[in-house]
């Protein structure tokens, strides 16, 4: 799935027109050619450029400038209806224990004033694609592995791609008209905007967008904001695609929230789940109810427990049900993702049992901690 990966290697192979040095993390001051699958180096002594190739084990080489990079060999290939083979890119803050040098992220979303990012690319034709700028957010101030929250800003897209899940609706940012679609990849929750038509330049509160997801119930202001990406998605074919330059600044200053309002203490939450299940020698059912117990609507829920050891999901209804480890996260269907105050949202799941039977004793909504019912 989309840099599920490993942490870094120690070092990357990083070939330059004059020289073979080996470097993960270095300063590009001269254009330098990245070939190694996840070297990266820093630019202007602020940002980091990937190679970042995940997705196949054919050569990509990306030529990294002072400002930006362009893809110069680009061998694999993926089918259309799957995951791309890549994500080169260049970002600001934290990815996989690789941090920007000075970097203020992880930082969480009430204690920013400000985020701003400035981005341009450059297209190629006769290839398939997408010019993704990403953001990245999560519970915990995480610097390694897989955030949570990813928000996917599509400003091209090119051949028959579509974002992970399915089309919510349409909102204004950024002086433009998005389609919003929402899904999961079954390691985390992600809420694209996809552009109409190419944009080959955008100068942006990158704010805006985190606050309109946040609006729809995917984040809190508790959440933390890890690092923004700017860069492609190749399916087949790319060579050329370039970012030509990327800018990005986060300024805190704002309203810290101990505890945020939006997430109400243990004992005095806006929610209380039911949960009620049947087991047999091998196998269970669990039928879930969330009653939103607070005074404002809930749009968009996400639900969030441990199931006990020897427990695990094989199918749910009405909700996206995904499971790592012991870590269950439950997203609403598009049916029942609006909860009036007083009102229910219910899903089920059956799950095979290893051991004795036991339910899960806590439970947390959009990052509220809830009773039980």
């Amino acid at each position: 799935m989309k840099r599920q990966l490993r942490a870094l290697a120690a070092a990357g192979l990083l070939l330059t027109s004059s020289l073979v040095a080996v470097a993960l993390g270095g300063n590009a001051s001269a254009d330098t050619l990245i070939c190694e699958q996840y070297g990266s180096t820093t630019i202007q002594g602020r940002y980091v450029v990937q190679n970042n190739r995940w997705g196949t084990t054919a050569q990509q080489c990306i030529n990294v400038t002072g400002s930006g990079f362009e893809i110069t060999t680009l061998n694999g290939s993926s089918p259309t209806n799957g995951a791309p083979t890549a994500y080169p890119s260049v970002f600001f803050g934290c990815h996989y224990t690789n941090c920007s040098p000075g970097t203020n992220l992880p930082i969480q979303v009430s204690q920013i004033s400000s985020a701003t990012s400035s981005i341009s690319y450059r297209y190629v034709s006769g290839a398939t694609y997408n010019a993704s700028y990403d953001i990245w957010l999560d519970p915990s101030p995480k610097r390694d592995g897989v955030n949570q929250m990813e928000i996917m800003i599509w400003l091209n897209r090119q051949g028959p791609i579509q974002p992970i899940g399915s089309v919510v609706g349409t909102t204004n940012l950024a002086g433009r008209t998005w389609e919003v679609w929402r899904g999961s990849n079954g390691s985390n929750n992600v809420i694209s905007y996809v552009a109409p038509s190419a944009i080959s330049s955008l100068n942006f509160s990158v704010l805006d967008f985190i606050n309109d997801v946040r609006n729809r119930g995917a984040i809190t202001n508790s959440w933390y904001l890890t690092s923004i990406q700017a860069g492609f998605e190749p399916w087949q074919g790319g060579v050329g695609l370039a970012v030509t330059s990327f800018s990005a600044s986060v300024n805190g200053g704002g309203n810290p929230t101990t505890p945020p309002p939006t997430t109400p203490p243990p004992g005095n939450a806006a929610c209380a789940v039911k949960y009620t299940a049947n087991s047999w020698n091998n196998g269970f059912t669990a039928d879930v109810q969330i009653t939103n117990t607070g005074s404002s609507a809930i749009n968009g829920w996400t639900l969030n427990y441990s199931l006990p050891s020897g427990q695990t999901v094989t199918n749910a209804w009405n909700a996206t049900v995904s499971q790592s480890g012991s870590a269950v996260t439950a997203r609403n269907a598009s049916h029942n993702g609006a909860v009036a105050p007083g009102g229910t949202a219910s899903f089920g799941y059956q799950g095979t049992l290893s051991g004795s039977y036991s339910s899960p004793t806590s439970f947390s909504l959009n990052g509220a901690t809830c009773s039980r019912a």
